[in-house]
């Protein structure tokens, strides 16, 4: 199938209008005609990834973050976005980012349903479905089948998305049930999580004072790394990707956390 075919397959399970008005998701660089063959799937488009997409013969690489989130005034090997753009397309790769659309459609309800959290609603509403008439957005609050102590709900996080670690702001022993995920850069999400009535928020990128001010707010954080609950997006990907084309070479890029923990 073109590009064009496969684009309109994405957008129809993954809605370019849900994105937030502040993201750049949608295609990127290359070809609408195009004939695509082999798709790499990865979060970012980092230099490995890129390579790796070179030497797979990839036709099109799709990310879950967009190749830059502010416009682009030149393409030159000057910049490092430049080159990135210039690498992909001299290799007539296309490039598509399927981001915080993907975050409202399938990412905030993914990641609840492998917490398994019972009766989940959207954490951060952006809206209402116009098909479901349902609120969508991001993240999800629900309770988690059991009570816990912080200190396994943190294990249990490392468990359900294979983290070696994760940081966490709070008493470790304070019991909890209630609980708030967002995937990706959770700050934001802080507000929402405690009008929400969480007692626990699973996010990442969080930083000192949000963490110790969200403690005094009565509000435990897991900050499990921006990476640490995104990466679920390249599997799930995978798959949709192979029931969207049965002839479609489908590979996961072979990344991991950015960065280590010594």
């Amino acid at each position: 199938m073109t590009a064009k075919e496969l684009i309109q397959k994405i957008e129809a399970a993954f809605p370019p209008e849900k994105a937030a008005e502040w993201d750049n998701s949608g295609f990127q660089a290359g070809r609408r005609q195009k004939e695509i063959k082999k798709v790499l799937v990865a979060l970012d488009a980092t230099d490995e990834v890129i390579a790796q997409a070179v030497k797979m013969k990839a036709d099109m690489l799709l990310l879950h973050h967009p190749l830059t989130m502010s416009g682009v005034k030149s393409v030159t090997t000057e910049t490092l976005t430049g080159r990135k753009y210039l690498e992909l397309l001299q290799n007539d790769i296309c490039c598509y980012s399927c981001h915080t659309n993907y975050d409202v459609q399938e990412m905030a309800q993914l990641a609840g349903n492998m917490m398994k959290l019972q009766k989940p609603e959207v954490l951060d509403c952006t809206g209402i479905d116009p098909k479901t008439k349902e609120k969508m957005g991001f993240g999800r609050v629900g309770s988690l089948v059991r009570p816990v102590a912080l200190r396994e709900c943190g294990e249990l996080v490392k468990t359900i998305f294979k983290l070696d670690n994760v940081k966490i702001f709070g008493d470790l022993e304070q019991v909890i049930q209630r609980v708030a995920i967002s995937p990706g850069s959770g700050k934001s999400m802080i507000e929402p999580a405690i009008r929400a009535k969480a007692q626990v928020l699973i996010t990442g990128d969080i930083g000192h004072h949000e963490g110790i001010n969200a403690v005094d707010e009565g509000l435990a954080i897991i900050d499990a790394g921006h990476y640490g609950l995104e990466h679920i997006f390249m599997e799930q990907m995978e798959k949709f990707l192979k029931a969207a084309g049965k002839d479609l070479k489908v590979a996961k890029a072979e990344t991991g956390n950015p960065f280590a923990v010594v």
